[in-house]
Parts: C-alpha cells; structure tokens; sequence
C-alpha cells in the first residue's frame, strides 16, 4: 500500500497539527461576514473583512515565507500561529469595535500564519523517505480539502446557533492549540543547498510559470463557488443547492487527491500532467456554464474537482524539484499568495461581469483569464525547462520527474 510509509507518529502528529492550524484558515471568509452582518451594512463590512485578510495573507505569505530558516523554522511556525490566534480572538472578543480595528485583527489574522502553510509542507515531506513524498503531498491535499468541506457547515453552526463572536473565539483556541502541537515535531528540516535571501529571491523569480499555473488552476475554483449561486438561478435551481454542489466539488478534489498519491508515478512530466489537468477542470467548468440541469452540473463539479487537487499536487512537486530544500518554504508560500491572488483576481472578474451578463457567460469569460494564465505559464515553464542544465548547478537533483 504506497500510504503504508504515512503511518508513523511524527507523520500523524503533523496532520493534528494541520488540522488545528487551518481550519480556522478554512472558517474565516465565511466566518467574518457572519460576524458583522446584523450591524448596519453589515454584508457589505463583512465582504471588506473577508477580503483584508485574504490581503493580509497575499502580501504575508512571500515574505515571511522568504525569512523562514530551514533548520530552525519551529520558533517562526509558532510565532505565526500565535499571532493569528491573538488577530482571531480579538475580533471574537471585539466584535462590536470600530470597523478599521476590525479590519487591523482581521489583517493581523490573515498576515500572521500565512507562511505556516508552505513550512508545514516543507517539513512533511523531511518526514518521509523520498520514494513517499508524492503519497505525502496527496494526504496533505485530502485532509486540506477535508477541512474546507467540513469548515462552512461548523461556521455558520456556531455563527446562527450559538452567537456570531463563537467561530472567532474557537479559530483563536485551534490555532493556539497548534502552536503546542509544534512541540511535537521537528524544529526543521535540513537545507543541503542553501542560498542567501538574494540568491532565494532569483530562485523564485525563476520559478514564475509555475506560480502563474498553480493561480489559473485557482481560478477555476473561484469561478465555481462565486457563480454558482448565481448561475443556479439563472437555470430556474433552487440556490440551497449550491452547498451540496460544492460538497460534491470538495469531495472529488479529496479522491483526487488520494487516486493521484495511490499510483505517485504518473507518465509524463509534471509540467504536461498539470497542464493536461488544468484542461480537464477548465472543461468541467464550461460544462458547470452550459448545461441546465442540476444533477448534470453535480457531475461535472464533481469530475471538475476530481482533477483539481492533482492540477495543485503537480505544482508543488515542480517547485519541490526546481528549488533547494532551503528554499522550499518560501517557494511554497509564494505559491500560496499566487493562488490566492487568482482566485482574488477571478473573482473581481466575474464578480463584475454579473453586473451586465448572464452567469454562464460571467464564467466563460473567467474561463478565458485561465486559459490565458496557463498558456503563458506552460510557455514560460518550457522555456524553464529548456535552461535546466544551468538550474542543476544551483539546486541537486531529485528523484521526482518534471
């Protein structure tokens, strides 16, 4: 069984770890506009929070992610989990301040822990021996999309059934819970190869065709949650459908995910299965647009999702294959501003197309802004590929293929 080599203590020590440290990542949109929505324009304030922290861990993530020791990263992961603690329990705490303190938390929240994701990554995969890493990266890409399936329904559990400042409260509790879990694992990872902060920051220059894929395949899924609620109107659905849909989408990432790990040597280059996945999920979306009926869009945002998480499993091992492990962390964390700035940008996108189109034609337009990023990121990453000789004297080899 390829995930035998995942079941041992550091291993499940790091998923609890994961699990308390995101899902008050998972929780927080959602979470912030129901925290405000009873106070006077209260949608409209909530959608303003929501999008300073997602700001807050745009900005963040690369730079933190750039200042992250290898060998000692622990003390960094923690400091970032307990100001993402402190940032959600004050507006759990302050909920009926000012809206700019509100808006300082909420950045805080964001900022904080924005490049625990990319270090908790990096030291999974020093966790497992080399043939397991594909397997490693698959589990983390199953529990990730676990718990943004699960987050919404405990949200707005708390949010409407107990008080809105809960949610808040319980994200502030799991994150510092996450910062004691560090203490059981390691404090680092070894960093054969490693660069200054110059030599990192060329490193990941280098590396932008893969950041500009890894953000169309993100797209893609801004364009399935934003307009589904829209797009289910337009064909005459009832919009309490939208959340089982995307459950649906959800759980077709999560076995993705997994049937990708199963098998880990997949045939071709990293740089052509993703493009080949980005295809199939752009398909699927143009299928989600045209077709009327809601059963027929369950299935294609199933097989949409289906192929989703192993378009983003394939870009984190070309950065694990271009880049030095010291550099790891921050190469991850650059992805994960790079995600988030594409489905920023394709939600703004179709967000104002519905202004003066239908739905379906909102997310074929979307669909266009991911054709193009992925166009000109297999562009770029062949070229990348074409100059790998002069890459080699920078960063070793590995065993996964590009």
């Amino acid at each position: 069984m390829p995930y035998r080599a995942l079941a041992t203590r550091p291993v499940l020590a790091w998923s609890a770890v994961t699990v308390a440290g995101r899902m008050p990542v998972a929780m927080a949109p959602l979470a912030l506009v129901l925290l405000v929505r009873e106070r006077p324009g209260g949608y409209t304030l909530g959608a303003v929070l929501a999008a300073v922290y997602v700001l807050g861990e745009i900005i963040a993530a690369p730079v933190l992610g750039i200042r992250m020791n290898a060998e000692r990263a622990r003390p960094q992961l923690a400091s970032g989990l307990a100001v993402g603690a402190l940032g959600f329990a004050g507006l759990g705490l302050l909920d009926g301040a000012h809206p700019a303190v509100l808006g300082g938390l909420a950045f805080a929240a964001g900022a904080g822990p924005a490049a625990v994701p990319g270090g908790l990554r990096a030291l999974l995969t020093s966790l497992v021996p080399e043939h397991a890493v594909t397997q490693a990266m698959s589990m983390e890409s199953v529990l990730t999309f676990g718990i943004w399936a699960g987050a919404p329904a405990l949200t707005t559990g708390f949010a409407l059934g107990v008080d809105p400042a809960v949610p808040l409260l319980l994200q502030g509790g799991s994150m510092a819970l996450a910062v004691a879990g560090l203490r059981l694992l390691p404090v680092g990872w070894k960093a054969e190869g490693g660069a200054g902060g110059e030599a990192v920051r060329r490193l990941l220059a280098r590396a932008w065709p893969v950041y500009v894929t890894g953000a169309a395949s993100l797209t893609l899924l801004a364009l399935a949650e934003l307009v589904l609620p829209a797009l289910l109107e337009q064909r005459g659905i009832g919009i309490g459908w939208a959340g089982p849909l995307l459950a649906g989408f959800a759980a077709g990432s999560a076995l993705g995910a997994f049937l990708y790990g199963l098998r880990g040597d997949w045939p071709g280059r990293l740089t052509a299965q993703s493009l080949v996945l980005i295809l199939g999920v752009t398909g699927g979306v143009v299928l989600v647009a045209l077709l009327p009926w809601a059963a027929a869009v369950a299935v294609a945002l199933v097989l949409a999702g289906l192929l989703q998480a192993p378009a983003m499993l394939t870009r984190n091992l070309a950065l694990r294959r271009i880049l030095p492990p010291s550099a790891l962390a921050a190469g991850y964390s650059v992805m994960y501003a790079a995600v988030g700035a594409g489905y920023a940008a394709s939600g703004s996108l179709a967000g104002g197309l519905l202004r003066v189109v239908a739905p379906s034609t909102a997310i074929l337009w979307g669909v266009g802004l991911t054709l193009l990023l992925t166009a000109a990121g297999a562009l770029g990453e062949r070229r990348m590929v074409e100059a790998a000789p002069a890459a080699q004297s920078v960063a070793p080899a590995r065993k996964v293929r590009r």
